[in-house]
């Protein structure tokens, strides 16, 4: 068995599948060609691996929040190949996949969302091998409104900790004690949070993958993103 996470929600493209007790992840900057260079890296993916499709028995995606064009194309491109296999989907959100990125175990995510806005949340864990809880609800506000996660000592990751860096700094102080404003979403952190879920039959059929827009505080289904 192997399976498989795509992550289109940033100008970065990574995938990862997850074959023989390892992940193996690979990462391209591709700007706004996702709709066109994932396949064809997937499948450059699946020939270094020595793999077929058909060896794939589910597959992550990016359920955002994120880029809402990258956020398409990667759960039309999951839904496509999951379809065509009748395979189960898992969509993981950009959010936890950065803190599950962070390798901490107090996680004050942020990313840039435009419109003098970021997408932030925070989360917590018991241990490194522990799984996250929420502490801070996902949620988009302006950068000097974020909410405050309690106590100190958080890691503070995300794009935006670069975009809006006084803002925050002056927002959040020292209770965000470390930065990593450079951090992206990556298939491979979200294919760690999904390998769980896939094992605990915690999976949707294809077309019932949605996505999450926290701006808009909606998730949209396959019908309601086609008719948009």
């Amino acid at each position: 068995m192997a399976y498989l996470a795509l992550d289109t929600s940033s100008e970065q493209l990574s995938l990862a599948i997850a074959h023989a007790g390892q992940i193996h992840a690979r990462v391209w900057q591709v700007g706004q060609k996702h709709a066109e260079l994932t396949l064809p890296a997937l499948r450059t993916l699946l020939t270094e691996l020595g793999l077929e499709m058909a060896a794939i028995t589910g597959i992550a995606y990016p359920q955002g929040p994120g880029s809402f064009t990258g956020l398409r194309i990667g759960c039309g491109i999951a839904q496509g190949l999951a379809f065509a296999r009748n395979l189960p989907v898992v969509g993981v959100s950009t959010l936890l996949a950065l803190a599950e990125r962070s390798g901490a175990l107090q996680a004050y995510v942020c990313i840039d969302a435009r419109m003098n806005q970021v997408y932030t949340a925070a989360y917590t864990r018991a241990a490194l091998d522990q799984p996250w809880q929420m502490v801070l609800e996902e949620q988009v506000c302006d950068p000097d409104a974020v909410p405050l996660p309690p106590g100190e000592g958080w890691l503070g990751i995300g794009t935006g900790f670069a975009a809006y860096a006084q803002a925050l700094q002056e927002r959040l102080g020292a209770q965000v004690s470390q930065i990593a404003a450079s951090e992206q979403a990556n298939a491979e952190q979200l294919l760690q949070l999904a390998l769980p879920r896939f094992a605990s039959g915690d999976v949707q059929p294809a077309h019932e993958a949605n996505l999450v827009y926290l701006r808009d505080k909606v998730a949209l289904k396959t019908s309601e993103r086609v008719a948009k």
